[in-house]
């Protein structure tokens, strides 16, 4: 390689050796006072290349290759003279002023000698002056002299005989063993003794293999190499460095087409991939980041678990109507000092949904929005293109995850009814404009007749719309916010229970079954609490500052922890062998009942709130795949299909059981929904187990694709009369390729012609 280089400088004299050099250069009018520095031999950098520079004047052709390259090796003698290089290289053209501060010659002392030095620059073609810009280049031939003096260091480092270290913070270090010592004892907290008796070791194996290349990685990689040896596996396991290898940062680089939202989107999944590692090794419990990997239970977002909350109930006219003040947070971001126009308002609400989205890593559920708006009641079209604004422009950056966080809203029935309205027009339009919302509804019909807003909503269903239905606060996940808490709670829980895989390891007690349910839960929630305090501290800590403002940095908010349990049907009727019928039912609440217990006894031993829910989890098919590989899958296929129990009354087939996942909450069928009524056997068990829990059940109405918007708007009646709380679920197709979305798109999109519908 520097064969090659020294090659590439005398072909780059010899083509410049036919032009003439005006070796009077013409320097910045600065520099006039150059020979004020020149009486001072001790600020020259050596003298030998003074010697060298005594050309004669005038337009002489120049002399020969030899000792041209003998000059651009005195210029590269000159510690200064690089730096100069160096400086132009990474910054760009600059002017005199410019290049000479950054060069570090600030005084006027200095004038001098930054000009004799910039004069050598010049006159070896290592640095160019454009006259009319009047700033100075580094040239191609100087960047080569740069690239060659860069490669001549770090041979002779290597050539020196002593050890070089490659460090983390981008410099190279002398190897210094007494570091590895401070680091042993700091990261890792050995003793001191012991720390020095494995580094000794760690230096002995280093100059042993000589390596071309050291750097901290490999250091570290020995260090626990060696720590293992010694049978020192937990100092091994703090010291343990977290990250991606290099060919899965490669494949991630080159299969960019699996990464949403850019270059900001594979940001966000390495950043998740590391601090999943970290969770999973340095901050659970063994025992809780072994069940996760096994099979046992599921954490969701492992990158953000220790980060951000899952859902939050906040208030949003409390939000809006003071202002947004981030303190010292988010320079970037505009202030809002009061919100007094609808224009204040628009911006203000679009700001908060975008920045809100951030600091919840599933959703956000907010309160007072119809309060909020009542002042602007006059002028009822202007609101609703107000809001349509908000909505639309509110999600322009991206989220963490493919399943971005979702900020919900509140509407209560039966109040304002024209600003009810207003507010559903305009999600309307949203809908219609936006592939997949970001933003969802939350009806709450407990005062109010559904049957007013009944059509539009069924409307908003067929758009995508993400809207449930309940008598209380809920998410869309159908998870409760508690009563009487303080105006902003936070919900910690993705963290789902593999109800089968309990059922299996029982033997078909379910005696056994419940005990190790209990058993299970205790460190789950050990575990959950730990997360608390990280949450907890990051808020106070203001890196989610809308939180922290709104929560007295965590003196005002109720946390609450959330556990959910997936299978239960499976687990239940499945595996232990019960029958769909009161005794099986029986059963299914005395499970909820134990799990409910645990976590009241847990929460007064933590002093935390714990509720339990039955709600949907990504989990469910990770449960799946790895109960099918431990007990085999035709005997996983049997319990989640809807055969499992051929002598089940035939009372219950408007419960729809997944053949794909394990059971999520309950699944009614609308086939059979118009024949149900509040004392038919599913709605009797939906809404005993939905008391029986205390954290919210989601009860989901699939609706097929096709479906008539009268058909939607009797489900939606139907479902306010018999349950507490239900979900209408329908899909949606969309364009893959262009985004366009339509109930009837098939195949092939109209727009586009693509066949890529998802």
């Amino acid at each position: 390689m520097l064969q090659t280089l020294i090659t590439s400088i005398f072909l780059l004299i010899i083509l410049g050796s036919s032009k003439k050099l005006d070796l009077e250069e013409e320097i910045e009018p600065e520099s006039d006072t150059i020979l004020d520095g020149m009486g001072d031999l001790d600020d020259v950098d050596d003298l030998d290349d003074l010697s060298l520079d005594e050309e004669p004047s005038g337009n002489q052709v120049l002399q020969s290759t030899s000792k041209r390259v003998r000059m651009i090796f005195s210029v590269m003698a000159s510690p200064n003279r690089i730096d100069i290089l160096r400086i132009l290289n990474s910054k760009g053209p600059l002017t005199y002023s410019e290049l000479k501060s950054l060069a570090g010659f600030k005084s006027k002392k200095e004038s001098g000698k930054f000009a004799y030095h910039l004069r050598k620059l010049l006159r070896q073609s290592l640095v160019a002056l454009n006259k009319s810009e009047r700033r100075y280049t580094i040239t191609n031939l100087g960047k080569l002299v740069l690239s060659l003096a860069r490669q001549i260091e770090e041979r002779s480092i290597i050539e020196s005989g002593k050890m070089y270290v490659r460090t983390s913070h981008d410099s190279i270090e002398e190897f210094n063993s007494q570091k590895i010592i401070q680091s042993l004892v700091r990261e890792g907290s050995l003793p001191l003794e012991l720390a020095q008796k494995i580094t000794e070791e760690v230096e002995n194996r280093i100059y042993k293999y000589q390596t071309a290349y050291l750097t901290g990685s490999l250091i570290r990689e020995l260090v626990n190499s060696v720590l293992l040896e010694h049978g020192h596996e937990e100092y091994r396991h703090k010291l343990a460095r977290v990250g991606l290898p290099t060919f899965e940062v490669q494949e991630m680089i080159t299969n960019t087409e699996n990464v949403d939202s850019g270059i900001e989107g594979l940001l966000f999944k390495t950043g998740q991939i590391v601090f999943a590692e970290h969770l999973l090794t340095s901050t659970l419990p063994k025992d809780i980041a072994d069940a996760h990997l096994a099979g046992d239970l599921h954490i969701t977002n492992l990158g953000l678990w220790s980060i951000l909350p899952d859902a939050v109930f906040i208030n949003v006219k409390t939000l809006i109507e003071d202002g947004i003040d981030l303190k010292g947070k988010s320079l970037g971001i505009c202030r809002i000092p009061s919100v007094k126009t609808l224009d204040h308002l628009s911006s203000a609400l679009s700001m908060i949904i975008a920045l809100i989205s951030k600091e919840a890593s599933q959703e956000v559920v907010m309160d007072d929005l119809i309060p909020l708006l009542s002042k602007y009641s006059k002028d009822l079209p202007e609101l609703e293109r107000k809001l349509v604004d908000s909505f639309t422009t509110s999600f322009t950056s991206i989220g963490y995850n493919k399943t971005s966080t979702v900020v919900s809203f509140r509407i209560p029935l039966g109040t304002e009814q024209k600003i009810v309205k207003t507010i559903l027009s305009a999600y309307k339009t949203y809908a219609t404009l936006t592939p997949i919302p970001k933003i969802g509804l939350v009806i709450d019909y407990e005062k109010g007749r559904i049957t007013d807003v009944s059509e539009i909503l069924s409307k908003i269903i067929t758009l995508g719309g993400k809207v449930v239905f309940a008598k209380h606060s809920i998410s869309q996940k159908g998870i409760i916010c508690p009563e009487n808490t303080a105006s902003t709670a936070l919900h910690l829980g993705s963290l789902s229970i593999n109800l089968p895989r309990l059922a299996f390891e029982s033997n078909k007690d379910e005696t056994y079954f419940r005990a190790r349910l209990a058993l299970l839960m205790k460190p789950a929630l050990d575990s959950m609490a730990l997360r608390n305090k990280s949450v907890s501290n990051l808020i106070r800590l203001a890196v989610n500052p809308i939180l922290a403002a709104n929560t007295q940095y965590m003196e005002r908010a109720t946390v609450s922890l959330v556990i959910n349990l997936v299978g239960l049907h499976n687990a239940v009727y499945g595996i232990l062998g019960f029958k769909n019928n009161k005794e099986g039912q029986e059963i299914l609440y005395k499970v909820i009942e134990t799990a409910v217990n645990i976590a009241s006894k847990k929460g007064k031993e933590l002093g935390i709130n714990v509720i339990i829910t039955m709600t949907e989890s990504d989990g469910s098919e990770r449960f799946i795949s790895l109960d099918g590989e431990k007990y085999g899958k035709n005997k996983v296929q049997e319990i989640t299909s809807g055969l499992l129990n051929p002598d089940s009354t035939k009372e219950h087939t408007s419960l729809a059981i997944s053949t794909e996942t394990y059971s999520q909450g309950i699944v009614l069928d609308i086939g059979k929904i118009s024949g149900l009524t509040g004392k038919s056997a599913e709605i009797t068990e939906c809404n005993k187990i939905g008391k029986t829990l205390n954290g919210g059940l989601l009860t989901r109405i699939t609706i097929p694709k096709g479906t008539k918007t009268s058909e939607i708007k009797k489900v939606i009646e139907k479902g306010v009369n018999i349950t507490s709380s239900f979900k209408p679920v329908m899909q949606v197709s969309i364009c893959g390729n262009c985004g366009f979305k339509d109930e009837k798109l098939d195949d092939k999109c109209p727009t586009c012609k693509s066949t890529y519908i998802i």
